[in-house]
């Protein structure tokens, strides 16, 4: 039976969909997330020719600018994007002109809720139920990029312009492709992953053998997606929704940041009486704020030494 684990972590929280022991989808919402998609509130107009906008919680570009409405004014909008990090700089949340009243967009529980599976709340004390179902791979698969899957193995890589899987694996290809798809449709679906995405198999001789691959993508990801067919090189692209940032996106984007939220989660699940002195990187010990250690005492009881390494 499915069901999701949630857990509220220091810094962020976090969910797994669990599926015969394993995680088949997960998201991570940290606490500065900013402006949520649902997110109904007032705006003021700052740019119109860009359509950015200005209201509580951050920035976003409103596509389209209602006629009328000029260089300024306040309105109501809608998020329907979240902003999402990129190297450099971050795309920034994309909003509508709304007429509805204002409401918070909802937060991941919220969201767990609206899919009617069942939820179970993961507390420190209790056996690291994320874990067993494979939460450090799957971390390690969105900052490193290797999938290992049966017949071979992903790279994939975060662009501005798209997220890539490479393929490598040894032959029969036809064999090695058809495994690969179904790999790269649940590494999307475990990652969060939308927009265009490219993956580079082996390459096919013949239409049939790259026309078996193409359905061995829509036969493993979920709608809604559109995709190509896959041309002589091996190359077949998907395009999916992207509300949010991918987990691979989330967690490259500040990755010392990450770090220090999943060694807070480490430091939560101390037992009582273990060793309360502990040494981090001095790189991810400067992201770990006074916040985040007040927060700590306060859900375990007893004050940590944190330590450069």
């Amino acid at each position: 039976m499915a069901e999701w684990i949630w857990e509220s972590g220091i810094g962020e929280s976090r969910a797994a969909l669990v599926e015969h022991g394993r995680i088949v989808e997960a998201a991570i919402e940290p606490d500065d997330i900013g402006l949520r998609i649902g997110t109904i509130a007032r705006a003021r107009l700052i740019e119109r020719s860009t359509g950015r906008v200005a209201l509580e919680g951050g920035e976003a570009i409103l596509n389209p600018v209602p006629t009328g409405v000029t260089q300024g004014a306040t309105l109501t909008v809608e998020i329907v994007r979240e902003a999402i990090p990129e190297p450099g700089r971050a795309k920034p949340a994309r909003a509508i002109a709304s007429d509805a009243p204002p409401a918070p967009g909802p937060d991941l529980h919220a969201r767990l809720v609206a899919t009617g599976i069942p939820i179970r709340t993961l507390r420190a004390h209790e056996p690291d139920a994320l874990e067993a179902a494979g939460w450090s791979e799957l971390l390690d698969e969105a900052i490193g990029g290797e999938i290992v899957f049966a017949r071979g193995a992903l790279r994939m890589t975060p662009t501005p312009a798209m997220t890539l899987f490479d393929v490598d694996g040894a032959a029969p290809l036809d064999t090695l492709a058809l495994a690969a798809a179904q790999a790269v449709a649940q590494a999307i679906r475990r990652h969060g992953i939308g927009g265009s995405i490219g993956v580079d198999f082996p390459t096919l001789a013949g239409k049939a053998p790259r026309q078996a691959v193409a359905e061995a993508i829509d036969a493993h990801l979920a709608l809604p997606f559109e995709r190509t067919t896959m041309n002589g090189f091996g190359f077949l692209q998907i395009v999916r929704p992207r509300p949010r940032a991918s987990i691979p996106e989330r967690l490259r984007a500040d990755p010392r940041a990450a770090a220090a939220r999943a060694a807070l989660r480490s430091l939560e699940r101390t037992p009582p009486g273990g060793p309360r002195r502990h040494r981090l990187p001095a790189a991810v010990l400067a992201r770990i704020t006074p916040a985040w250690q007040a927060e700590l005492a306060r859900r375990t009881g007893t004050s940590f030494d944190l330590e450069p390494a």
